[in-house]
């Protein structure tokens, strides 16, 4: 059962034009268009099934800065700084809160990366700190688990999924930009090698600039015209619990389980690192770079051979503007929850704090984590497309730094000074022979 969204308001027709047409209502999506509005531009979003109806509802809610990989750590201070902010900016609660984040472990292994990681953090200015045992049984009061260790950020937050990217949908709104469910892109029109348009299901939107923040769909699209983007996607399982004691007001990150309190009382619990990957054609075609990632990660995956073979985002199709495309065959890819890890987050969540045994499982879902080989997304122009800009590839992270993905995102669009140096986001380190590595951290 997916998560409840909050619904958003359509425009009743496309303009003819828009200075920007950004594809996708996922929180990047969403906040670039609510960045270039407000600045003056006239934008049109353009999304195939609903706002935040895939992985933008489906996360955990963390908005996170601790065990960010080096690269994505000023934007995700950036993002903090953002969500700070936003509750008076649009006149809504977004259910944003600064209440902290604790990862616990017994592993020697995980302290010594998280230490090494706090080396490199402090010269962000970052708060973090590494914590003993008898701390961390004093910051997780109820957890019945003994733990070597851990690190413990306080100014981390949370916020609620369901409600933040339709917020700041309809604040994009109110400043001008034109919302369009159900309405999916097609094609990208160029002439004389610049993006000019897109074509939809409802017709054609003259532009200067095209932003694809689609999630796990964008590759197809950007693939389908010669754009290369290496991208891969897992299928995750979360769930919801009925209200419970509150054990933690924030995030708590164990080996194996996760949990964040939720504005209802009750919490949501996620199963660290595991997924299911859905065996495809295309993932077959770019097993090398994913190679690093799939080697850390392999422990943890299940394969699975299904529709999403023929008709997911990682699938081999053709098609042209004027017949219906994937996603329009697919408006909301809704994963169904994996049965046994929701028993075995029942089972850990149990085990690690008695209190929430009864709680059982309000409802649960999977979701479609898009990634690209090293963890990092793209944010920024395809560098031999004029007018073509993409926002995608966020690894699971997209959630918490979205705020400031999509500013930085309409920076470059609009030739503004950008707020974070661009260069470990450009497209061209998937052509040009980067050395991609893989995923440290998650």
């Amino acid at each position: 059962m997916s998560p409840p969204v909050k619904s958003v308001p359509s425009d009743p027709a496309l303009p003819p034009r828009a200075d920007v047409v950004v594809i996708g209502g996922g929180i990047s999506g969403v906040s670039a268009a609510w960045n270039l509005a407000r600045h003056g531009a006239s934008v049109a979003l353009v999304e195939k099934g609903v706002i935040a109806g895939e992985q933008s509802s489906r996360n955990w809610g963390w908005c996170r800065r601790q065990n960010r990989d080096e690269r994505e750590l000023p934007l995700a201070i950036l993002a903090s700084q953002i969500w700070d902010t936003l509750a008076e900016e649009t006149g809504a609660d977004l259910g944003f809160r600064r209440t902290g984040l604790v990862y616990a472990t017994d592993k020697e292994t995980e302290l010594a990366a998280w230490e090494c990681w706090l080396g490199m953090a402090r010269g962000y200015g970052m708060d973090s700190r590494m914590v003993t045992g008898a701390e961390v049984a004093d910051l997780l009061p109820g957890n019945a688990r003994t733990w070597k260790g851990g690190v413990h950020s306080p100014t981390d937050g949370r916020a609620e999924p369901a409600l933040a990217t339709p917020i700041l949908a309809e604040a994009a709104r109110k400043a001008g930009a034109t919302i369009h469910q159900n309405c999916a892109a097609r094609e990208i029109d160029f002439a004389a090698g610049r993006a000019t348009g897109v074509v939809t299901e409802a017709g054609r939107i003259a532009c200067d600039a095209v932003l694809v923040a689609g999630g796990a769909w964008a590759g197809m699209l950007l693939r389908h015209h010669g754009v290369k983007f290496l991208q891969a996607s897992i299928q995750s399982t979360s769930f919801a619990t009925g209200p419970g004691p509150e054990v933690t007001s924030g995030g708590v990150s164990m080996p194996d389980v996760t949990l964040r309190r939720r504005m209802d009382g009750g919490f949501t619990v996620g199963l660290s690192g595991f997924g299911t990957l859905h065996l495809s054609p295309r993932g077959a075609l770019q097993a090398r770079p994913f190679f690093p990632t799939w080697r850390t990660r392999r422990a943890k995956l299940r394969y699975r051979l299904g529709r999403s073979f023929f008709n997911g985002p990682d699938s081999l199709q053709r098609w042209g503007a004027e017949s219906p495309s994937p996603f329009e065959r697919v408006r909301v890819m809704d994963p169904v929850a994996d049965p046994a890890l929701v028993r075995r987050g029942v089972s850990e969540l149990a085990a690690a704090y008695p209190a929430l045994a009864g709680l059982g499982v309000a409802r649960a879902w999977g979701g479609m984590v898009d990634c690209t080989p090293d963890g990092i997304p793209v944010i920024g122009p395809v560098e031999n497309v004029p007018g073509l800009f993409v926002c995608a590839g966020h690894t699971g992270h997209g959630f918490g730094t979205g705020p400031a993905a999509g500013r930085l995102a309409a920076e470059l669009i609009q030739g503004d000074k950008p707020s974070v140096d661009p260069r470990p986001f450009r497209h061209s380190r998937m052509t040009d022979g980067t050395d991609l590595g893989g995923m440290d951290l998650f």
